[in-house]
């Protein structure tokens, strides 16, 4: 019976228990400030029991319900802090770039504990794919700083092309709105956010609807790491805080995982949307393509977790598969049976 897996929450081992997390804070202008309005409850997808037995969604916290004014607060901190290209951070070496965002790292590494418990409960992604979900954010981090330091070392030579001497530099664009997907709350969201600050643009960053409270923890690393106004937290309903911020034209760059959809209505929005410069991973139709010659129980392995890990709730799933005629009946009687030998249970 499905409901037997679902404990009472004094069942549950203590280093995987969590207290409500009432994220009233919100970052603006370098400075760590609290929230004073609406509230959105959050509750886990995984289910508990109550004291009679009953299954309940545990609460695990809130966060701010921002409107319009607040938005367009955390624009203005960013372009402020741009300044056309003029600002502090802009103008940074890369050097000095590169150590605030290792600092941040640093900063980062020691709330692995709490972030980890966050993503577990709020999204319901397994203990292991959240620790997975750390993990793979700080080795991105530490390529992205690789991938400048070379991009930084290339631009340092002189190109000769028809007797033209030339130095290429990679200079930032603006004022960048970061958005990314549940899925992967913190991995994918900082794989927009993270390129964006590296090369000396000024941020604004969204969390997904689902997978709010998990960034709460990181809110004073992101303060002692950058400079002012470099990295400004938005949170609500994205028709009520994105739209307007589209609209003014002062986001030069949208870099955005989700949906083609939304892509296409938050490009519109803006009043030059030929001059958007966007950044965007969407949707994705992956096939698994098993040919003739193939090890069929390696291809079935494969393919039970490229199509089934997290549930499937993966842009990269597979979500298709092509198998040649000759194998088709053996592959799918054994992709059958190793479907069945899965196991559901809590995370």
């Amino acid at each position: 019976m499905i409901e037997n897996i679902f404990p009472k929450e004094k069942e549950i081992p203590s280093e995987y228990q969590i207290e409500p997390l009432i994220a009233d804070n919100y970052l603006l202008d370098g400075k760590i400030l609290k929230f004073k309005g609406n509230f959105q409850k959050v509750y886990s997808p995984v289910m508990i029991l109550d004291g009679k037995g009953n299954k309940k969604q545990k609460y695990l916290g809130e966060y701010p319900l921002m409107d319009e004014s607040y938005a367009m607060k955390a624009l203005d901190s960013a372009v402020r802090a741009y300044d056309r290209g003029l600002g502090v951070w802009p103008t940074m070496k890369v050097e000095d770039r590169i150590f605030c965002v290792l600092k941040f790292v640093e900063e980062m590494k020691k709330k692995k504990t709490e972030i980890v418990k966050l993503i577990m409960w709020e999204i319901g992604k397994s203990i292991l794919d959240s620790e997975k979900e750390f993990d793979r954010t700080i080795d991105y981090i530490l390529d992205t700083v690789e991938a400048l330091k070379e991009i930084d070392r290339n631009s340092s030579r002189f190109v000769i092309s028809q007797e033209v001497f030339a130095q290429v530099r990679r200079s930032p664009l603006g004022v960048v709105l970061c958005m990314g997907p549940y899925n992967y709350p913190l991995n994918e969201t900082f794989t927009t956010l993270i390129p964006a600050l590296i090369m000396g643009n000024t941020v604004i960053f969204k969390p997904p609807k689902f997978g709010v409270l998990l960034h709460s923890p990181l809110l004073e690393a992101f303060a002692k790491s950058f400079p002012k106004g470099v990295v400004n937290t938005i949170y609500g309903d994205g028709k009520e805080i994105v739209g307007p911020i589209m609209k003014t034209g002062l986001i030069d760059v949208l870099a955005f995982i989700g949906s083609s959809k939304v892509a296409d209505i938050l490009k519109h929005q803006h009043p030059k949307p030929h001059r958007l410069r966007c950044v965007l991973g969407l949707d994705a139709k992956n096939a698994g393509i098993i040919f003739e010659d193939s090890d069929v129980d390696m291809a079935v392995k494969e393919c039970i977790i490229g199509s089934l890990s997290f549930n499937g709730q993966r842009c990269t799933a597979l979500k298709i598969l092509f198998i040649h005629e000759n194998l088709k009946k053996v592959f799918i009687e054994k992709f059958i049976t190793e479907i069945e030998k899965l196991k559901f249970g809590m995370p």
